[in-house]
């Protein structure tokens, strides 16, 4: 861009941003919005305010042809989140993007698969940390960030701050769990965090690191593949899978949705709310799974 047209979109960028905070976006939409936002400025070499109907059709042609569905949904999102916050225009342009629906069907591994993944990691932080994705049936930024404050020990739950749906929840937490975690805690005996990242003191520019996502992530698929897995195993796989086993060993659809945060899909943003049966129900189940992992633990 040239000088001032350049100065222009940075002044648009910052007030981009500051909107997206004020609106209560996540860090990860924020991130993935703010990056669509200088993808397409990037792309046409012009402030994104300055873009025809037409413009827009022909930038969302080119992702759908040479990257993805996904990237057409986030950037249209994206755009559209700046014309109606920043530049107080009407979109009239929705319609002209309606992305396929899929339904794909997620891997999901055996019990016996998710034993040799962890058994076969050869770090312990990484052992504990798979057990307890695993079996709290967390998502990937949900357990590393977990705190000791989050564990209760004496009523054997775990308190999940902050979620996906913005909204807290309580998971039963297993024995099996409980004495990994601690195990794991003793190597490194931070105040605050259970997966802290970096060497002590774990802090970076004065503030607290917790473990890198690209490790467990690239280990997960790298330890899959030597235990001669060929599905596509990644972090989630593992919370794909706590969901089906306490499924197949007959916890209800209503605890599984309560114990994942989902939302109802009926009701959307309405959760389903356990009895104290089915709460209790699903924490047997689930420590019975745990318990039947036999797992070697490896010296920090």
């Amino acid at each position: 861009m040239k000088p001032l047209e350049q100065a222009r979109f940075d002044k648009l960028y910052q007030s981009y941003l500051n909107e997206l905070f004020l609106q209560g976006m996540q860090p990860k939409t924020i991130d993935s919005y703010s990056r669509a936002l200088r993808q397409v400025a990037e792309f046409f070499d012009t402030c994104p305010d300055q873009l025809s109907a037409e413009q827009l059709k022909y930038y969302f042609i080119y992702i759908a042809t040479y990257k993805s569905w996904s990237s057409v949904k986030i950037a249209r999102c994206a755009i559209q989140f700046c014309y109606k916050y920043l530049l107080n225009r009407p979109w009239v342009w929705v319609n002209i993007v309606k992305p396929p629906k899929q339904q794909a069907i997620q891997d999901v591994l055996s019990i016996a698969e998710v034993q040799a993944i962890i058994n076969a990691t050869r770090q312990l932080r990484y052992q504990v940390y798979y057990l307890t994705t695993y079996s709290l049936g967390l998502r990937l930024s949900e357990s590393l960030n977990l705190t000791i404050a989050d564990i209760d020990k004496s009523l054997m739950q775990v308190h999940l701050h902050n979620t996906k749906s913005k909204k807290d929840r309580f998971v039963p937490l297993p024995q099996t769990t409980l004495l990994a975690l601690r195990r794991y805690w003793k190597t490194h005996r931070h105040p605050k965090l259970l997966f802290p990242g970096g060497k002590p003191p774990h802090l970076c520019q004065g503030k607290t690191m917790i473990m890198d996502k690209g490790g467990v992530q690239k280990t997960i698929k790298i330890v899959a593949k030597e235990c001669g897995i060929s599905k596509n195993v990644h972090v989630h796989t593992l919370r794909h899978s706590i969901a089906t086993h306490m499924l197949e060993s007959g916890c209800n659809l209503r605890s599984i949705q309560e114990f994942l945060g989902h939302a109802d899909p009926k009701t959307t943003a309405i959760y389903t709310r356990m009895t104290n049966e089915t709460a209790q129900n699903s924490a047997l189940i689930l420590n019975d799974i745990v318990d039947s992992i036999s797992i070697n633990w490896q010296e920090n």
